[in-house]
């Protein structure tokens, strides 16, 4: 059923670093995708988010049509693909048995082929890359080995872009610790010069504030903070005028 071209795969690692978003990243690999199967007239990428699927970019005239009729009634090749982790393809919509009336709906939109390979299987993004045909076996002529690795290459790329937003909340979460510690210290030190205490007498204090107000800890610093100040070495001070 399908054939082979030496078409190149596209450079993922490349076209990832030339865009800025995940969605112009996804955009691109969508219509690389078009350009190694010269009879489909279109390509959705299908990514799995809290739990649904959304097609979240596409390509040509028919992809979001034909993949939104599949999520409507919760089945279809580019389901099975994206639950399954299979490839999954068809060559005549008109002979298809399988997914109920998905078929005869995709014939009659102008799609008699498609072809849907997975993307992150098995994982909380998964996906899959679906391209259709106005034509039965419109991948005949397909460079899918290439396809396949195209595919391959977006898992490794959307996992990159995973990480990295994983290490970017993780810097940010990081980062407000920081300034939370930095106020609640400040904090600590007008305490301590308001009581004449030491530290830990002071954050118990603090800390005790929080819990009687049942406002958070940074909150009751930064109010503390903003109405006295630093301590400096004052031992008395005076509310800011």
């Amino acid at each position: 059923m399908f054939g082979s071209t030496d078409r190149g795969v596209p450079d993922l690692l490349n076209l990832l670093l030339g865009t800025y978003s995940l969605d112009g990243f996804l955009t691109a690999l969508a219509e690389s995708a078009t350009e190694l199967a010269p009879q489909a007239n279109g390509c959705g990428v299908t990514l799995q988010r809290q739990g649904r699927p959304l097609t979240v970019t596409s390509a040509g005239r028919s992809a979001t049509r034909l993949d939104e009729a599949q999520y409507a009634q919760d089945d279809g090749p580019c389901l099975e693909a994206l639950r399954t982790g299979r490839e999954v393809a068809v060559s005549d919509m008109l002979t298809e048995k399988r997914w109920g009336p998905y078929p005869a709906f995709a014939a009659e939109s102008g799609a008699r082929s498609s072809l849907s390979l997975p993307i992150a299987a098995h994982t909380h993004t998964a996906g899959a890359l679906n391209l259709y045909a106005p034509g039965p076996d419109g991948f005949a002529d397909a460079d899918i080995a290439a396809l396949r690795s195209t595919a391959s290459q977006a898992t490794s790329a959307i996992a990159l872009v995973q990480r990295t937003a994983d290490i970017q909340e993780f810097a940010d979460d990081l980062q407000t610790a920081l300034r939370s510690r930095s106020v609640i210290d400040r904090a600590t030190g007008v305490i301590m010069a308001q009581q004449h205490c030491g530290p830990d007498k002071a954050f118990e204090l603090l800390r005790t504030a929080s819990q009687h107000r049942n406002v958070k800890l940074r909150e009751v610093s930064a109010e503390i903070v903003a109405r006295y100040g630093d301590s400096g070495d004052d031992a008395e001070l005076r509310p800011r005028r």
